[in-house]
């Protein structure tokens, strides 16, 4: 990316996950030669499983609502999205905090989810469902991030007990804290 693009956490959500699934990572970097990241994972030594049956997620997981998507990275943005759509919700979804409270006061209807990454440029997720609260005082919320809830918790930038789901995260664990929260 370009000097000043992008927040700079591309690295130290890796480095969490990497941290989380007990590996480590080493770096060699030379001046005008670049930057090597090698990623070292512990070799799994169970037995491998058919996981085909989380793409179909389960009926009882399902929803309806209208949930409003905020993430800064494209690609995760259309990703989430199409999870949501196959599981039966209305999602609006915006790549910027300015956009998504453009959408919330256009909105006709209401909105009853708000997903939102909590790091991203000009106002964190966090603000961002305060300013939509004035709009849609009984919207709930959904916090995401590549860092743990301990560490964002630890940095203030999230109370304690609120609802959070970490990246990277499967259709079916969103799914049932979609339906955790809702219900």
């Amino acid at each position: 990316k370009e000097v000043g693009k992008g927040t700079g956490l591309g690295l130290a959500t890796v480095f969490g996950i990497v941290k989380q699934n007990n590996g480590f990572i080493n770096v060699y970097s030379e001046p005008g030669e670049g930057t090597t990241f090698t990623i070292y994972l512990p070799r799994f030594g169970g037995k491998s499983e058919n996981i085909s049956s989380e793409a179909g997620v389960q009926q009882t997981n399902r929803g309806k609502e209208t949930v409003l998507l905020v993430e800064d990275e494209p690609a995760l943005l259309r990703m989430v999205f199409t999870m949501l759509e196959k599981n039966g919700y209305n999602v609006l979804m915006a790549l910027t905090p300015g956009e998504a409270i453009s959408l919330a006061q256009e909105h006709k209807g209401g909105i009853d989810l708000l997903i939102t990454d909590v790091i991203m440029p000009v106002m964190n997720g966090s603000d961002l469902a305060k300013r939509l609260l004035s709009i849609y005082p009984k919207m709930k919320r959904l916090f995401m991030s590549g860092y743990t809830a301990e560490i964002i918790a630890h940095h203030g930038v999230l109370e304690d007990g609120v609802n959070f789901i970490q990246k990277p995260f499967t259709i079916t664990s969103l799914a049932a804290k979609l339906r955790e929260i809702l219900d």
